[in-house]
């Protein structure tokens, strides 16, 4: 090779990198599934579902169901450790899981709502599982939060060329786009019903060299699921206005029974043990009368 090939070559060289780097890529998945939680077998999916009857208040429960096998995929080797697992540890999960449940403490119609943790989730574990969580925690009712994120990563021309003594050295930039979906679907358990389900997506871009790629990857991760979060409590909100009118509307597909008291239905002709204006005139006639038969029996 002559001198000038050996220039134009040299020249040529950085270029052709940041060419050839566009090919280079791979994406990570994280994702879980209420169909494959609740119905991991064909039997168990063929299960009718039968008319829900909500006592009320009733008891509510959250919680993320299992996160299935993720992974890595793609033509650019080991660039960076990031692989996606363990970014949403049991405190993000909770913090997530507190936001979505603040939505169900402002009902009239809730008695109380529990945050459970993933341990107590089994993958496949279906409504068996569902069922020892209700008897755990005297839950009538459960959120049950899927996700799915897909980080797409592609080394393009968001390549850096410096020029130095030596040469040209290159620093490839990323160009991380993260798409996630956060998906509550509320279950009545004893009847196997769902109740509503609410979604909220989001997208976040961003760039970053193969040094900082895998905390970038990370933040924009976690950052994702937050903006999913912040997307479908909105969602969520109509959604349980709109059961509300359906249970109105519609009171042959739910059923509302109100919690009952020895003096009979709540609002009815008890009142979950208030005492009402009758019971304290009575009350306070027959309070000096005890009190003078006291005097009386200590005087005697």
């Amino acid at each position: 090779m002559n001198s000038g090939n050996l220039k134009t070559a040299v020249i040529l060289l950085p270029f052709a990198f940041v060419f050839l780097s566009g090919c280079l890529g791979y994406q990570t998945r994280l994702n879980s599934s209420v169909v494959d939680y609740l119905y991991p077998t064909a039997e168990q999916a063929k299960v009718e579902p039968s008319v829900p009857v909500l006592k009320l208040p009733i008891s509510v429960g959250i919680a993320f169901v299992p996160e299935q096998t993720g992974g890595r995929r793609g033509t650019a080797g080991v660039w960076s450790n990031w692989s996606g697992s363990g970014v949403l540890s049991e405190a993000k999960k909770a913090e997530l899981l507190e936001r979505v449940a603040a939505n169900f403490r402002s009902l009239d119609y809730v008695d109380n709502i529990e945050v459970i943790p993933s341990a107590y989730l089994r993958q496949g574990g279906s409504f068996t599982n569902l069922d020892q969580i209700k008897t755990m925690y005297g839950i009538d009712v459960i959120a049950l939060v899927s996700y799915d994120q897909i980080q797409f990563t592609d080394e393009g021309m968001l390549s850096f060329t410096y020029w130095t003594i030596i040469g040209a050295y290159v620093v490839a930039g990323e160009k991380n786009d993260t798409h996630t979906m956060l998906d509550t679907a509320v279950y009545d358990i004893a009847s196997r019903k769902m109740l509503l389900r609410a979604p909220g997506v989001s997208n976040v871009r961003g760039s970053s060299t193969i040094v900082n790629l895998s905390e970038e990857l990370r933040k924009d991760s976690l950052r994702g699921f937050e903006l999913a979060a912040e997307d479908m409590i909105p969602n969520l909100k109509a959604q349980l206005e709109r059961l509300k009118e359906k249970i109105k509307q519609e009171p042959e597909k739910i059923k509302v029974v109100r919690a009952t008291t020895s003096s009979g239905p709540s609002g009815g002709g008890g009142s979950g043990g208030a005492i009402g204006i009758l019971e304290i005139l009575v009350l306070l006639a027959i309070l000096p009368l005890a009190a003078r038969g006291r005097r009386r029996h200590w005087r005697e």
